[in-house]
């Protein structure tokens, strides 16, 4: 039986089964420090000016269950949580932007093992407050980073690591159309625990299916005057 992930070769002049060769092998762009912009919300540049929003939008969550599985975090001291801002703000990867809903900034994602050379691409270092979780917005931040990842930069690979003990992380990436490759056992550790690490990715190839299904969805259309969505995204 042949290996499912390999999904198309050729073969050379030695009869040895290689990869398809490719059109393009140059090196993809870093992404720019600029704002993404949706109809629900807006992905921009991580800044000191988000820092008092963000702590309060993740104050809200008084159990700190949404710092369990990020390597930083919890705070509880503004002067703390700007620090760590400050210090995010000043790095190139991860690439830190903040998630805004009407004006104000309720979360933050980043692009991170950016690899143009391989034109791969890594999503992470995501945070929802309360008040973006499960919202129109939660999905949207998500395609606005893909679609800048593989329309505007011609990515081939977009990627999605979490803890492997991280169900919910695991559940968001299937919603979003991404593939389970595996898991990587004792990939590291943080906070004084082991991570296995799973893996997870989208490719090039399976992105105009998948931006048709992300479009449909976040059609005004498909909410109703609550902002309540007809369909889910896997219903789509």
């Amino acid at each position: 039986m042949s290996d499912p992930l390999i999904t198309a070769q050729r073969l050379n002049a030695l009869g040895q089964p290689v990869g398809l060769p490719l059109a393009d092998t140059s090196p993809r762009q870093v992404p720019p420090r600029t704002a993404m912009v949706g109809r629900y919300c807006s992905v921009v540049p991580l800044s000191l000016d988000h820092a008092d929003e963000l702590y309060t939008a993740f104050r809200a969550d008084e159990e700190d269950r949404i710092w369990t599985y990020l390597p930083n975090g919890p705070y509880h001291n503004p002067a703390e949580f700007q620090a760590w801002v400050d210090a995010a703000i000043a790095q190139d990867d991860p690439l830190m932007h903040a998630i805004i809903i009407d004006g104000k900034a309720v979360g933050h994602a980043s692009y991170l093992r950016i690899t143009p050379a391989s034109a791969s691409i890594e999503v992470g270092f995501i945070n929802l407050s309360p008040t973006l979780q499960r919202t129109s917005a939660a999905t949207e931040f998500q395609f606005l980073m893909m679609r800048r990842a593989f329309d505007e930069l011609g990515y081939r690979r977009y990627e999605w690591k979490c803890d492997a003990l991280n169900a919910p992380s695991r559940k968001a990436a299937e919603r979003l159309g991404f593939t389970h490759e595996g898991t990587f056992r004792q990939a590291t550790h943080y906070k004084g625990r082991n991570r296995d690490t799973a893996w997870f990715s989208i490719i090039d190839s399976e992105w105009p299916g998948l931006k048709q299904r992300f479009e449909r969805w976040l059609a005004p259309e498909n909410f109703d005057d609550t902002g309540t969505q007809k369909r889910g995204l896997s219903a789509v």
